[in-house]
């Protein structure tokens, strides 16, 4: 059998077998897309999918709220020296090690972050204060009732950035990719309680928003070994599921020449003049 005469029966089958007929193109697409697929992944750096909770979610989930400075707050409070976090911080990395119950422990960070911050009222001071709070792990889709407690420091140095001090159960805090550690400093500043708020309140409550921009260096990225056996398997499904057409072609032109075969001897038959007795 000629392929002329093949590619002709394979036509015959999909017209007469529409339900077949698709069955074949989704195989062939999806087969042509993990194919394209598979070349985009060889040629980017992919972000790994295993990694649920990095620090672009933890900052984008921050940067939905408000913080609304408490209208009963008399007097601002005093932040702790940064070389004071930094000793609690490393007392507590001790601590977790050595525990036998790491869900117990807590863990200490303070972290340069890219995050701006804006207030409502035109006059307020943005620079060189501190702005501290307590939120739940839920509101930062880090886990249940936990309790996380923020504080904002504001420097007039970069505007950009600031630095993050955050106190969180060890196990909900994702640790996997850093943001780099604030400069030490032995200045305290000072802090103003503020309270989370989804929406601005109608009063004249002095408010801060948060705005955070994705940055790719907190991204966890898939490996070059990762990568490269994340693109074998898509190749190797390609294949097979290019194979699987190729079966389905051949599979259709066969059949459809042997139903044309039988056709043409049924005609043969009918055409052969009656035996006179």
């Amino acid at each position: 059998m000629t392929c002329g005469q093949r590619g002709s029966n394979l036509r015959e089958y999909v017209s007469r077998n529409p339900p077949g007929a698709t069955f074949f193109l989704c195989l062939l697409t999806l087969a042509l897309s993990f194919i394209v697929l598979s070349s985009y992944s060889n040629s980017h750096t992919l972000p790994n999918p295993d990694i649920a909770q990095d620090w672009n979610t933890l900052l984008s989930s921050l940067s939905q709220f408000y913080l609304c400075v408490k209208e009963n707050a008399s007097s601002p409070v005093h932040a702790f020296p940064i070389s004071l976090l930094r000793t609690t911080q490393e007392k507590d990395q001790k601590t977790s090690v050595n525990t036998t119950r790491p869900l117990s422990s807590v863990t200490v960070l303070y972290l340069r972050v890219p995050l701006t911050v804006t207030s409502s009222s035109p006059g307020a001071m943005l620079k060189d204060i501190g702005l501290s709070t307590t939120l739940t792990a839920h509101q930062l889709n880090l886990g249940d009732k936990d309790l996380v407690n923020l504080t904002f420091e504001i420097s007039s140095e970069d505007s950009k950035h600031i630095c993050l001090s955050i106190s969180a159960p060890t196990y909900i805090l994702p640790m996997t990719l850093l943001p780099p550690e604030c400069s030490t400093s032995e200045t305290n500043i000072s802090s103003v309680p503020v309270e989370v708020t989804n929406q601005l309140p109608a009063s004249s409550q002095t408010c801060y928003s948060l705005y955070f921009k994705n940055d790719p260096a907190l991204t966890v990225m898939l490996t070059l070994e990762e990568q490269s056996v994340a693109v074998r398997h898509l190749v190797e499904v390609s294949v097979c599921l290019l194979g699987i057409c190729l079966i389905l072609s051949l599979a259709a032109s066969l059949k459809n020449a042997a139903a044309y075969r039988d056709y043409l001897k049924g005609q043969d038959f009918q055409s052969e003049p009656l035996i006179e007795s």
